[in-house]
């Protein structure tokens, strides 16, 4: 055994536990090589272990967390509306989810109630829905007007509760996509 190295016997991987329980410094350690012991290296090997499975317990919470990000982003950033007749046909599977639907405001069908709530029915590719809205509608709000609503249907009814209505007062939507905007009798709003 050799005394003329290094020792640090107040680092715990320079310290060896004899069999009686007294502590002893690596020069003494079982492999008798100086600042190196069967407990020392074995110590340093298992924090090396925890360490590396702390990393990658990490690195997998941070990929889980990333990938439930990216999954968020996506499908909440994509903001479509189904058509009146669209949304008809899938009445069931919609259920009472909150969705956008598009249609043009039927003449005749505008009630004003109290608490200033509003009924009205949307047409569009020769379905009608009727429609109750809570929110306040915008200025441009009108019977034959295109509208894009925000809302979902109502439990065992066909009809569609409201809270936003979007009026889409652009003709150049219309020329842009031709066939889409339906009037209550079926012709393209103009």
């Amino acid at each position: 055994m050799s005394l003329d190295a290094p020792v640090d016997a107040t680092h715990p991987a320079d310290r060896v536990v004899a069999d009686d329980g007294s502590r002893d410094t690596a020069e003494q350690g079982a492999l008798g090589s100086p600042g190196l012991s069967a407990a020392g290296a074995s110590a340093r090997a298992a924090r090396a272990h925890r360490t590396k499975r702390r990393l990658w317990g990490v690195a997998l919470v941070l990929a889980a967390a990333l990938g439930l990000l990216i999954d968020k982003v996506l499908t909440s950033a994509i903001v479509y509306f189904k058509t009146t007749n669209q949304a008809v046909a899938e009445r069931a599977r919609l259920g009472t989810s909150t969705f956008q639907i598009e249609g043009v405001v039927v003449p005749g069908t505008l009630r004003h109630r109290a608490g200033g709530i509003l009924d009205f029915s949307i047409s569009g590719g020769g379905s009608t829905v009727p429609v109750v809205n809570s929110g306040a509608p915008p200025q441009l709000f009108q019977a034959n007007v295109p509208v894009v609503l925000v809302g979902h249907f109502v439990a065992r009814s066909e009809t569609f509760a409201s809270d936003q209505i979007l009026v889409k007062h652009s003709n150049s939507y219309i020329a842009a996509h031709p066939g889409r905007v339906r009037g209550p009798t079926g012709k393209v709003v103009r």
